[in-house]
């Protein structure tokens, strides 16, 4: 499913990346979780993981073993805004989509 923030910004590495860390913003990934979930590979990752840990949208928060622990920064401005407008877009139309089909 291809969802309106996709839309809007075009399907690119970022944007898969952004959203899924948006969704499970409750939650810390490892770069591979974080590769998978979002479907682009880890290459990809890499190559765009600088422009996350610059901007503060992301920040480590464990070690488990040798691997290393991301979590979205919701703390950061920019990243309460754009979950701000994810959940616009994404999560409110979904919530109103149930509240119809309850009441059916």
């Amino acid at each position: 499913m291809t969802t309106k923030l996709v839309k809007i910004f075009d399907n690119t590495p970022k944007i898969k990346v952004l959203e899924f860390l948006i969704e499970g913003r409750e939650l810390d990934y490892s770069i591979s979780d974080i590769a998978e979930g979002a479907g682009i590979g880890r290459t990809t990752l890499f190559r765009i993981w600088s422009d996350f840990v610059e901007l503060g949208i992301i920040k480590p928060t464990r070690n488990i073993g040798n691997a290393k622990l991301y979590k979205l920064n919701t703390s950061s401005p920019f990243v309460r805004k754009m979950i701000d407008l994810f959940d616009t877009l994404v999560i409110e139309p979904l919530n109103k989509r149930k509240k119809v089909i309850v009441r059916n």
